[in-house]
């Protein structure tokens, strides 16, 4: 395995730019996640990797050398795709030994790392099969399994799990994570699902547009996002924006809504009296208090059993609320809500950057 790092790589598409100088370090034996939605770049940047799309200006290295002009069967990776990229006329076997065979690894090699990565994957029994008698989890085994035989430096999945139903998403996630704690490999990983992303990496970078908004830690990312882009991808429900003023009094700083309620957020806050700013909260810390400074109507209720989802409305701006618990509200109850100040955020309305970051 190795690491990765990208140095200023920029992309366009004749005098189109696609990504604008873009830096990132992956560490060696991380699962480092490109998350962001549609356009912004992700998959270029992953292809630019695997040497599919070449580099408009920058660097990449893979481990210390520089890959730009390395072919892809020099770069010492395995690509796991959207769509599989199954050889339909060949068995399972031949599907994962294929690559080997290309490499002119002996017989005995071959079949030693297949039926290796058969076991690793559950696949021993399916080794005769042809893919089309193979469902859409076995078949992104048997795309995982040819990656694995190669036993390659680093591995990048492309959105490898969008084909799939949303119970086996969740099946197949677990199943590549445990499969990363195992064999250790670098790992870079492109979804636009931001709950794959928390779930799944140990490092995530958060795209937009063709530039890195915010790179770091699952909880990092979500306990402390760097502005309102990132703090609305990343958590599902997002977090709440609700508009409105920072008020300096008594030493503390206020944010003023648009009802004229006022919550107090801490003290010795930066920013001027009268600035335009976000209050940023997320749906799950907002707490039923029939003394609450909100007053939230509930407009759709989602019980799911552990938990209980709210859609609602603030003086007109739409509002999310989780409460894990059962709890018996009817559409078009007003709701009495009490923010947890010490995990809210405040954002600069024109910037979008963080004002604060959780509060103490």
């Amino acid at each position: 395995m190795a690491s990765v790092t990208l140095r200023g790589v920029k992309k366009s598409f004749q005098d189109t730019e696609i990504l604008h100088g873009v830096d990132i370090d992956i560490p060696e034996g991380s699962f480092t996640v490109l998350v962001g939605p549609s356009g912004c770049g992700k998959s270029t940047l992953l292809r630019m990797l695997a040497g599919l799309e070449e580099v408009t200006a920058g660097e990449i290295f893979i481990g210390d050398k520089c890959v730009n002009t390395m072919q892809p069967k020099e770069r010492d990776i395995a690509m796991v795709f959207q769509n599989y990229a199954l050889y339909p006329h060949m068995t399972v076997r031949d599907n994962m030994a294929f690559s080997l065979m290309l490499a002119k690894a002996s017989k005995q090699d071959r079949e030693a790392r297949v039926q290796r990565a058969a076991e690793i994957l559950g696949l021993t029994e399916l080794l005769e099969r042809y893919p089309r008698q193979l469902s859409g989890g076995q078949r992104q085994r048997v795309a995982m399994g040819r990656a694995i035989v190669r036993d390659p430096q680093v591995f990048l999945f492309d959105e490898p799990l969008s084909n799939l139903d949303a119970k086996l998403r969740v099946q197949m996630r677990t199943e590549i994570k445990a499969l990363h704690q195992r064999l250790k490999t670098t790992s870079v990983y492109v979804t636009h699902d931001q709950i794959e992303a928390m779930t799944m990496g140990d490092q995530i970078v958060v795209m937009r547009d063709g530039i890195i908004e915010q790179t770091g830690g699952p909880l990092e990312l979500y306990e402390n996002p760097v502005n309102t882009f990132v703090a609305g991808f990343i958590g599902s429900p997002a977090m709440n924006m609700l508009p409105g003023m920072l008020r300096h009094e008594n030493g503390n700083t206020a944010i003023e809504l648009r009802d004229g309620v006022r919550i107090v957020v801490r003290p010795h806050l930066v920013g001027q009296d009268g600035q335009e700013a976000f209050f940023g909260t997320r749906p799950e810390h907002l707490i039923i208090d029939g003394a609450g400074q909100l007053s939230v109507q509930a407009n759709v209720i989602e019980p799911t059993g552990a938990e209980t989802f709210i859609t609602g409305e603030l003086s007109g701006t739409p509002m999310s609320i989780v409460f894990h618990e059962r709890v018996d509200v009817q559409p078009g109850q007003v709701l009495r809500l009490r923010p947890d100040v010490k995990r809210c955020h405040l954002f600069d309305a024109k910037t979008g950057f963080v004002l604060s970051s959780k509060s103490t």
